[in-house]
């Protein structure tokens, strides 16, 4: 899980990152935060209110604030994206119906000033469903290549089954490499 993406940064100092894990109800983002702690994903409840996980490994402390996306607590989302170093946001591939929701939820967050120039990691979630729509196909439908201001990766996976995570999570390593540089 994630903590075999970070061995690779070994020896360095002790570095603390904020994740903040955000995307509608019924997306995915406690199963993809059980999966990257290597938690059991058979047995999920809707999040009310959020998780936080942190995960110390290799000179790293990674801080996942998984917030709820029900549409009573949404209006929230923006009081836990002070200091965050990466913005992670779960969509779910197979339920096209809300894909427009999702996308005017999405381009809200990233007009706010906490997440200026943040790095975006979109997890284009439940692949393993015939009904989920292709990563790219969501990328177009959210206009992520206007997104100039900041890095961006969208990436297909199945929080359920964990395929897909790990190329997210290389990803977010190549992320924190390359701001040290």
């Amino acid at each position: 899980g994630l903590l075999s993406v970070i061995q690779k940064l070994k020896g360095s100092q002790e570095q603390e990152l904020r994740i903040v894990l955000l995307g509608l109800d019924n997306a995915g983002k406690t199963t993809l935060l059980k999966h990257l702690a290597s938690e059991e994903v058979s047995t999920i409840t809707p999040t009310q209110g959020f998780n936080i996980k942190s995960i110390h490994s290799h000179g790293l402390k990674l801080n996942v604030w998984d917030i709820g996306g029900q549409r009573s607590i949404r209006p929230y989302w923006k009081k836990y994206l002070g200091s965050t170093d990466l913005l992670i946001y779960v969509i779910d591939s197979a339920d096209q119906k809300r894909f427009e929701e999702t996308g005017q939820e999405l381009a809200e967050l990233t007009e706010d000033e906490n997440l200026t120039g943040v790095p975006l990691l979109v997890f284009a979630n439940k692949q393993d469903l015939v009904t989920a729509a292709p990563a790219a196909e969501i990328a177009e439908g959210l206009s992520l290549h206007t997104y100039r201001d900041r890095e961006w990766q969208i990436q297909a996976c199945s929080a359920l089954s964990g395929e897909g995570v790990q190329d997210g999570m290389n990803w977010i390593s190549s992320q924190i490499v390359n701001r040290k540089k």
